[in-house]
């Protein structure tokens, strides 16, 4: 797997420059990259550190478009969904989620049922199982906890997920700069510069001086989410083009009743689509969908909105009886959606996609608004066309159609997986912790603990994570700050105390093997800690109790 380990903080003019590494704007830059482009991407933080990474973490095919007869969106959800279960095998992998249907929900049993059978005709050629009804007999075997609450039937729909979003965002990132693009994170893009009269470049805040630095490219794409209209405000005057909306999830352990599979249900408050998820050997319940208005680099869930997720489960399991003291941390964001004035009910909002290829006086600018987890390959491969028409190119086809991730190895993945923990000098648990969180990567980190076979040493005994992956996050995955490390490239702060106890060990290893002086590790480690509280992690809240 090729390495990220590069920054350059002065860069040659460029075809295209990027603001933004979350999902879409690493989506572009990979293609573009693809496609022979000159490309740098630019983002204030790391890559797919903020919107990329509080989603439901589903490769989803497009089921709840079907009642608004979005068929655009279903094909186009089935088919990427497709393309990342055959070429990210390391990172996607099958998700059966059941659908109970339960009296008085606002979708009849018998019109959900259709809709799975209508969504198995359209996905047809499809690499998952077909969907299937699931009767009383099959309901009380295996989801007893549902039949015990009054489920009587459901539908089982078979579906994808990606566990690891922060590794998905990763190797886009590391693909992109394999082609060429060069990145910048942790450097904030300070104005558009502007040249006879259209956007031609960027000026950025160095993230290793502090400086101002400017690249020069042809034309600029705004993909920077919910910042959207933040980066349009340095062009001038613009109408509002974004109308977030937030959503938030819980993260708990495994409690009474807790299913083994994925449950897709309606809010008993509202009706909304929840979801109740097996994740990483804990539950992820979401998510929330409310108009939000208030700054969005800073935001947590609310006491209302934890009182929703946890009483929706609780009427779904009756035995769950979650309280918020279950809650080991939660995460909180905004979703990119365009701005459509007053809206009671949110989720009638479009998750569609809009290019906007700017004219005038912001002519060299395209801005993006919208774009999903799923379909960021799909967008990006729409942005790239419209950037080599702008450029006066003929566009080709996708070149990452075809194109496996980085971490994907060149045969089977379950083979490949088998082969290296079956031959790892690692103990087994460490050995299978890195390849399914690293894929061929992992060849890397076992080469470190060859080199070094004290970096075999478990930093955090709640994942398994050991010394080496720490390293590599900065000799090879350009992690810059400790936060980069710990949540983004070893993602050991999805445990269960968002990485805190961890921390202060994976610094001390940053100390002794990858260049870090006492004092940065220092600095570094109060900086994590107070990011981490934007989690509410329960290790915190019971320290704050205790201080009152």
């Amino acid at each position: 797997m090729p390495a990220l380990s590069s920054y350059a903080s002065n860069v040659a003019p460029v075809d295209v420059a990027v603001i933004g590494a979350g999902i879409n704007g690493l989506a572009v830059a990979r293609e573009a990259a693809r496609r022979g482009l000159s490309v740098v991407l630019v983002d204030q933080d790391d890559i797919g550190a903020r919107t990329s990474a509080i989603s439901t973490r589903l490769i989803h095919g497009g089921l709840k478009y079907l009642e608004r007869l979005e068929l655009h969106l279903v094909y186009e959800s089935i088919r990427e969904r497709n393309i990342l279960l055959k070429r990210a095998p390391h990172l996607v992998h099958h998700y059966p989620m059941l659908v109970p249907f339960v009296k008085g929900q606002s979708r009849p049993g018998w019109l959900v049922a259709c809709g799975l059978m209508l969504h198995d005709v359209l996905a047809i050629g499809k690499p998952l199982p077909f969907n299937r009804i699931v009767f009383g007999g099959r309901m009380r075997r295996d989801w007893p906890e549902l039949a015990e609450g009054g489920v009587r039937w459901g539908g089982l729909f078979h579906d994808a997920h990606v566990p690891l979003t922060e590794r998905l965002s990763l190797e886009l990132a590391v693909d992109a700069h394999a082609h060429g693009a060069t990145l910048l994170t942790h450097s904030k893009v300070e104005s558009l510069l502007r040249t006879g009269g259209r956007i031609t470049g960027i000026q950025y805040r160095d993230r290793m001086d502090g400086g101002l630095k400017q690249i020069d490219a042809q034309l600029v794409v705004n993909a920077a989410g919910p910042w959207v209209d933040e980066v349009l405000a340095l062009v001038g005057g613009h109408d509002r083009k974004m109308g977030p909306t937030k959503g938030s999830h819980l993260v708990v352990d495994p409690f009474d009743g807790a299913p083994e599979s994925c449950i897709f249900f309606e809010s008993p408050d509202d009706a909304r689509p929840m979801f109740v998820l097996p994740w990483n050997g804990r539950y992820m319940i979401g998510t929330t969908d409310i108009p939000y208005n208030d700054s969005i680099d800073s935001i947590v869930i609310d006491s209302d909105e934890s009182a929703y997720l946890l009483n929706a489960v609780n009427r779904l399991i009756p035995r769950a009886k979650l309280s918020t003291e279950d809650v080991l941390w939660s995460y909180s964001g905004v979703r990119p959606l365009p701005y459509v004035g007053e809206l009671d009910d949110p989720s009638k909002v479009s998750r569609d996609h809009e290019i906007l290829v700017h004219r005038g006086s912001s002519a060299g600018l395209i801005t993006l608004i919208g774009g999903k987890l799923t379909t960021h390959r799909a967008l990006g491969e729409l942005v790239a066309k419209k950037i080599e028409r702008a450029l006066g190119r003929k566009p080709g086809a996708s070149p990452t159609r075809d194109a496996a991730l980085p971490g994907a190895p060149t045969g089977d993945w379950s083979e490949y997986r088998a082969r290296f923990i079956g031959r790892s000098s690692l103990p087994t648990a460490a050995a299978t912790r890195i390849v399914d969180t690293y894929g061929v990567a992992a060849e890397s980190i076992s080469r470190l603990v060859d080199g070094t076979p004290e970096l075999a040493e478990v930093v955090d005994p709640d994942s398994g994570a050991i010394a080496a992956e720490a390293v590599h996050a900065v000799v090879n995955e350009g992690a810059f700050t400790l936060e980069d490390v710990v949540l983004r490239r070893m993602v050991v702060a999805l445990n269960g105390d968002v990485g805190l106890a961890a921390a202060p060990a994976i610094a001390a290893v940053l100390v002794k093997h990858a260049g870090w002086s006492s004092e940065r590790a220092d600095a570094e480690l109060a900086r994590y800690r107070q990011s981490m509280r934007r989690f509410m992690p329960r290790v915190v809240r019971a320290e704050n109790a205790a201080g009152n």
